[in-house]
């Protein structure tokens, strides 16, 4: 028998003995126990150590605001730290080790901090480390990242899978203790879709450790009855072991379901966790109340403990607290953990109560001192004794468990989610949730309201109002009479306690005393948000649950004003810790991203493309054939044949936008700095698309199909922002335009044909002609192929700078047609050729990519000029267009390089020097955008942004690449390489 368990009660299974370890020691729990809760039945008090001063901590809560009891499980890859002892279930062979400790737990060289912490008071970090200025890197930064973090996390790689899921609903419950029970139930039976989530592994929430009775049931029974006819219902979904950790815009909920993480050996065909993202058309949040500490001396020391948390353990784990317990309480709360340990036949020492006539109905046998506080309590890694005042007398009784309540605090962090502001209620003591919330509506304790009758009745009322505000015929459930409810009247405010000794602590994982605020306030940081970050009070890993409410408080007195003027920090997912397994799901190793294959992927494994990853997408790089030594004999031979016959690339990658209504036009000519509103029908056009700071952003070929429908095309890696940049123009920055905007990219397979035969092997498969006259450059109209069997859009245009097209047709139909086209063009030489070849054509050309759209050009860089409208009264980027520095004379201007020897070459990011100039970075005159070997020049060409560029054609330079010692003499040119007159794009 484990010194601490009592003989009889509790829910756990007793027929069911579980082993585990704590820092190797072997001790027993049975089913049903938390670590937290075995622990304790084994004696163990001290479970860790604090973060600044390794003081010895124990276990304070018995939920998710546990600050203190932080252990390590599992090992391997299954290695996690920093997990709540109160959160995790037992189970056989759980090995959990303590943190924050060397040597050992129980003697911990880092508690000589203590010693020290007259000089590590709040804000110490940012008046320390400062001097001298050397000793940074080499000795402060050094010493606090090794005393920085609690846990460590493993090397190995996680072995679990994880998940995600939608779910929707009409009415969310979040939370399933008797008021989210009493929500659910009353929903549910109207008929509404209803899914209730609770982060318990048994549904019940307060009523597994209540002994009140609910029409003749126990509230454990009640509780077990209410879940089954929940899980029994079609329409229902529990999810317990599930947390919702953030409420977010269009009443979407962020869950975390822990499927497997109460097995030893999970099972490899099932989650470990599961994120849930839950749209609810309503939603109950049925969170509860936080019990509040008492702020006195001594408060952390292990033994002292919540008295919600000490009658959960007692009524739910059968486990007592102590042999002999006191009770600090301000609240009638505190009454109620005293009949519940007098009802097991254990001792109370005394019931301590600041309140003149605290306890009026308590008729039990303990010692009740009212009028009194704890000022101080001791004992080294356990608790020995407590100091209470009465009046101006002091006195010590030995004791070896103290239950503190302070007061509750409505956990109504998911309601502030969405920017909203928590409101202090003086009547309750409390901060309550904003007023209007959209979608979500507090309920029972979680709204301040007190007692197990009164949660059932407003649970109820508010499920039954919810679900008939959706249509459904639903009225509160009667749950029939309460007995040995008692609730507990607001608590007396007792945020300091006059006459203390020790450190009396705040945020007991950060070690943030009372004191530390009073300096905060003294030295000028008494703002709550400037409070929080100057003395790191409720920025542990519980995130201030506990701390927070004590230190507005404390920063209230000080300040001479209330809480609700002092106000609270702002409150953001997540409410508790979510795991980076959970976050990414399945998306890790080979699945950490979607992989995007082309319509046109088969047709390029046939040919044997090599592939290369571009962003999400395959992209077919080059295509070797037998004899090539490497992929630049494959490339050369691509670019000539091009050049000299045809060749058909799979262009499919390129984003696609359709833009369709009245004022799409106006939408674009907007958009673009060059003019779109007159572009014919039939017709497309090159657009530049800038930022509001002048600065090119992106390009592209946008085609009019018919008057009031567009189709864009955008660079592949620029598809999702120019997307959103094109929806934000016409929903936020004029929503009186009409226009729609659809992305397209999927829905079309787009191959381009070019070279000198690039017509004839195209008019193999058109139906209509494709003369010069007949299709000019620019062109871009729907087209009839074979014979009127499938329809597609063709558009006459070119980025290699031959006669070209762009074929688009649907996605289902690009395998075949590209390999039609590879058919009909065998006789004519046409080959594939992939983005290699693709890219070494168009730098002959001189056309530019986002190696040259880098964020910093303007149109006027890359020699676009002409194409800003000035007569346009406005476009995206106008105005900060005209900035003096974006039109100096010396800005880097696009220019062409080649080197003066063709055997020698150079690289992309290589800078450019004056002739002669020393190697420095105060010489350089701007750096090679990119650059590859030419086979119709014979030698390395390149793109390049130079100083003055456009003037200084002609020039001999050095091309000096600093991290390979090269050094290349070369001559910068005009940026076209290849037809510079253009007659090829006209044949």
């Amino acid at each position: 028998m484990s010194s601490h368990r009592l003989p009889q009660g509790g829910l756990i299974d007793r027929s069911k003995p579980l082993a585990f370890t704590f820092d190797g020691k072997p001790m027993q729990g049975f089913q049903g126990d938390s670590l937290a809760s075995a622990l304790l039945a084994n004696g163990r008090r001290l479970v860790g150590r604090s973060f600044k001063y390794h003081r010895p901590r124990g276990i304070l809560t018995a939920g998710a605001a546990e600050p203190n009891a932080l252990v390590t499980i599992g090992s391997g890859g299954r290695t996690e730290p920093n997990t709540r002892a109160t959160m995790q279930e037992l189970y056989a062979g759980l090995a959990a080790r303590s943190q924050n400790r060397w040597p050992s737990l129980h003697f911990d060289i880092g508690a000589l901090n203590g010693l020290l912490s007259p000089f590590l008071g709040a804000g110490f970090y940012y008046k320390t480390f400062m001097w001298p200025a050397a000793f940074w890197e080499k000795v402060y930064e050094p010493f606090i990242r090794k005393a920085a973090g609690l846990g460590r996390a493993t090397h190995q790689a996680d072995p679990d899978r994880y998940e995600k899921r939608w779910a929707h609903c009409d009415l969310l419950v979040i939370g399933a203790g008797p008021t989210g029970l009493a929500a659910a139930l009353s929903a549910a039976r109207a008929g509404a879709r209803v899914i209730v989530a609770d982060e318990q592994a048994m549904a019940g929430g307060a009523l597994l450790s209540e002994t009140a009775t609910i029409a003749g049931r126990t509230a454990p029974a009640f509780a077990r009855d209410c879940a089954a006819e929940l899980e029994a219902l079609p329409n229902v979904t529990l999810l317990t072991r599930t947390t919702v950790f953030g409420w977010y815009d269009g009443n979407v909920f962020g869950a975390v379901e822990r499927v497997q993480k109460h097995l030893a050996e999970p099972a490899p065909s099932v989650p470990v966790e599961r994120l849930w993202r839950i749209v609810a058309k309503g939603a109950i949040l049925a969170s509860g109340a936080e019990e509040r500490p008492l702020v006195f001396g001594g408060n952390d020391i292990p033994g002292v403990m919540m008295a919600g948390a000490m009658r959960s353990y007692l009524n739910r784990h059968a486990v007592a607290p102590g042999r002999a317990t006191a009770i600090f309480t301000t609240n009638d709360s505190g009454y109620a953990l005293a009949r519940d340990l007098e009802a097991k036949g254990l001792d109370i020492t005394a019931i301590i109560d600041p309140r003149e006539s605290g306890g009026a109905d308590y008729a039990g046998k303990a010692r009740l001192i009212r009028n009194a506080v704890v000022t101080d309590a001791h004992g080294g890694r356990s608790l020995s004794a407590i100091d209470i005042r009465t009046g101006g007398r002091t006195e010590r009784l030995a004791v070896d468990a103290l239950a503190l309540s302070g007061g509750f605090s409505p956990v109504i962090h998911l309601a502030c989610h969405r920017g909203g502001r928590p409101v202090w209620s003086g009547e309750k003591a409390a901060f309550l949730s904003p007023a209007s919330l959209d979608g979500l509506a507090p309920a029972g304790a979680a709204s301040g309201i007190a007692g197990l009758a009164a949660c059932l009745a407003d649970g109820a009322h508010k499920g039954a109002s919810l679900a008939a505000a959706l249509g459904f015929a639903a009225s509160p459930i009667p749950f029939g009479p309460v007995e040995g409810d008692a609730p507990a009247a607001p608590a007396k405010v007792l945020w300091s306690i006059p006459g203390v000794r020790g450190k009396a602590f705040v945020d007991f994982q950060n070690d943030v005393h009372h004191r530390d605020l009073d300096l905060a306030v003294k030295e000028g940081y008494g703002h709550v948000e400037l409070a929080k970050r100057y003395t790191t009070s409720g920025m542990a890993t519980d995130q201030g649950k506990l701390s927070n409410i004590n230190a507005i408080g404390l920063l209230a007195e000080a300040r001479g004003v209330s809480p609700g003027e002092v106000g609270t920090t702002t409150f953001r997912p997540f409410y508790t810790p979510v795991s980076f397994g959970a976050l990414a799901g399945a998306y890790h190793g080979e699945h950490f991203q979607p992989v995007r294959r082309s319509p046109l992927h088969g047709w390029a494994e046939r040919h044997g493309a090599v592939f290369v990853e571009t962003g999400l997408w395959y992209r077919s790089a080059w295509f070797p054939r037998t004899g090539e030594k490497d992929w630049r004999e494959s490339v050369d031979r691509e670019v000539l044949n091009v050049r000299n016959n045809a060749g058909l690339c799979d262009v499919s990658m390129l984003g696609k936008i359709e833009i369709c209504g009245p004022d799409a036009a106006e939408l674009l000519n907007r958009a673009y700095c060059n003019a779109f509103l007159k572009l014919p029908v039939g017709k497309a056009r090159y657009g530049l698309m800038l930022r509001e700071d002048g600065m090119v952003y992106d390009d592209g070929t946008t085609s009019r199909i018919e008057e009031n429908r567009f189709f864009m095309t955008t660079t592949t890696a620029y598809a999702a922002g120019v997307m959103n940049h094109m929806e934000f123009c016409a929903q936020a920055l004029w929503p009186e335009l009409d226009v729609r905007l659809a992305s397209v990219t999927d829905q079309w397979a787009q191959m381009a044909i070019a070279g000198p035969k690039s017509r004839k092997i195209l008019q193999a498969i058109v139906d209509e002609d494709l003369g010069n006259d007949a299709f000019p450059y620019l062109a871009a109209r729907e087209v009839s192929l074979f014979g009127g069997r499938l329809h597609g859009r063709l558009f006459r245009i070119s980025f290699s700078g031959e006669l070209a097209y762009e074929l688009a047709v649907p996605a289902a139909y690009g395998d075949r047609v590209a390999e039609a086209l590879t058919e009909a063009g065998q006789a004519d030489g046409l080959v594939p050729y992939g983005v290699e070849a693709l890219s070494v054509l168009r730098i002959e050309k001189g056309h530019v990519t986002h190696n040259e759209i880098n964020g910093t050009v303007t149109p006027g860089d890359l020699g676009f000029g002409k194409m800003v409208s000035a007569s346009k009264p406005d476009f995206i980027g106008k105005a900060m267009l005209q900035r003096e520095g974006l039109n100096a004379p010396d800005r880097p201007r696009l220019v062409g390089v080649v080197p003066l020897d063709p055997g020698q070459s150079f690289r992309s990011g290589a800078h450019i020097l004056a002739k002669g100039a020393a190697p420095t970075l105060e010489n350089d005159q701007g750096y090679v955008t990119s650059s590859a070997f030419s086979p119709h020049i014979g030698s390395t060409i390149g793109l390049a942004l130079v100083r003055h560029g456009d003037e200084r054609h002609g020039e001999d330079v050095t091309v000096w690449n600093g991290l390979r010692g090269e050094f290349t003499a070369a001559r910068l040119c005009a940026p076209v390489f290849f037809d510079p007159a253009n007659e090829k794009l006209h044949a």
